[in-house]
């Protein structure tokens, strides 16, 4: 597995050249949500509120792209592409995935596929916005990613409070 930027590219080049470039940004995905995974395993995430988990793995996983930032571009605009939506789509999913397991979430109900596309979307403009940041300590990125858990927030409290408001009740079988 490529360790530097450079050899990412070099790695990226010949790949593309022999048609192999999914694969490679598919193993690279991989191997990042490992690191991510492991590195969040050494916190004690659990005694944080969920959003400062989700928080913190959105984080721990820019973190670990930092030095491959152009690489982790180029890989985004390989996955932009039409024909590699299927991908893109699978990788966002894995890595949400990932992120929510070392947050502890446990769901497996409709519950479980709600929380990994919500997170997927956030995670998924965060990176762009990330690209975007030229702040020394990614303090724009931060702000991007604060604002976006707080409309998911908002969100659910709307929800909680139409559950509340107007109470779904099953009908019985006839």
């Amino acid at each position: 597995m490529p360790q530097t930027t450079a050899e990412l590219d070099e790695a990226l080049t010949h790949a593309a050249a022999a048609g192999f470039t999914a694969a490679l940004v598919e193993d690279w995905s991989g191997a990042v949500d490992a690191a991510m995974t492991a590195r969040l395993a050494a916190l004690d995430l659990k005694s944080l509120p969920v959003r400062k988990r989700i928080r913190t793995a959105v984080l721990t996983r820019l973190a670990i792209l930092q030095p491959h930032k152009l690489a982790a571009r180029r890989a985004v605009l390989f996955l932009a592409l039409p024909v590699n939506a299927a991908l893109a789509l699978w990788l966002l999913a894995r890595t949400a995935d990932a992120m929510w397991r070392a947050a502890g979430d446990t769901a497996t109900d409709f519950n479980w596929y709600t929380k990994r596309a919500i997170l997927g979307a956030v995670y998924a403009a965060t990176e762009i916005a990330w690209f975007g940041d030229d702040t020394p300590d990614g303090c724009k990125t931060e702000a991007f990613l604060d604002a976006r858990i707080e409309s998911v927030m908002q969100y659910e409290k709307l929800k909680a409070g139409l559950r509340s408001a107007c109470p779904i009740t099953e009908k019985s079988s006839p």
